[in-house]
């Protein structure tokens, strides 16, 4: 969420607050098969591109009810977003078979600032009333692809950054229905979602 500073994201989409135009933290979350994310660059990188693949008026970090959640969605992964701070609540429905993929609470810039950001950073996610534990990501090299007027990197094109966070990879859910919530914080920024999940019957 921010042109080349601080995200979370989250949401995911999780991204984070905006400074001067440009979103700078970001929220997501659990497990996924390597061939639909690859490694943690690759992962952060396919999020931070997906967040930022959409306007401010349907951008899924923006989201006030989950009515965005599948804008532009991968065909390998399912990718949810955190806020650009503060608490909401989703409803989202998911094909089946996807595994999904979010940050609890991440942010991009150069690795100075992400070393800053981890030192402060955590997190919690529940998946279905079981406690789920986060995987770190303390910086990786990545590339951010952004659409003209997204509210997450503020700008349209190719960047590279460092990206780091908190991150949830979950592998397909049984179909019917789950919930899902998380919260994450690093320093005085905070992110939370209440998912209310529909996987999809086969």
């Amino acid at each position: 969420m921010a042109g080349l500073t601080a995200v979370v994201l989250v949401a995911l989409v999780g991204c984070g607050a905006r400074v001067g135009g440009k979103a700078e933290d970001a929220a997501g979350a659990g497990s996924v098969a390597a061939d639909a994310r690859g490694s943690s660059a690759a992962l952060q990188g396919r999020w931070w591109s997906w967040a930022a693949s959409e306007p401010d008026g349907t951008n899924p970090v923006v989201d006030r009810d989950g009515s965005l959640c599948g804008r532009n969605q991968p065909r390998d992964v399912w990718f949810l977003a955190g806020t650009f701070g503060g608490q909401v609540k989703r409803d989202c429905r998911i094909p089946h078979g996807r595994p999904i993929a979010l940050p609890v609470i991440n942010s991009f810039g150069d690795r100075a600032r992400c070393a800053d950001f981890m030192d402060d950073a955590r997190g919690t996610v529940v998946l279905d009333g079981e406690p789920v534990e986060p995987e770190v990501h303390e910086g990786d090299a990545i590339v951010i692809e952004g659409a003209p007027d997204n509210p997450v990197t503020g700008e349209e094109g190719t960047f590279t950054a460092t990206g780091c966070g908190l991150w949830v990879q979950i592998p397909p859910l049984a179909p019917g229905t789950h919930s899902l919530a998380f919260r994450g914080q690093s320093g005085g920024f905070s992110v939370g979602v209440d998912y209310a999940l529909t996987v999809a019957a086969p």
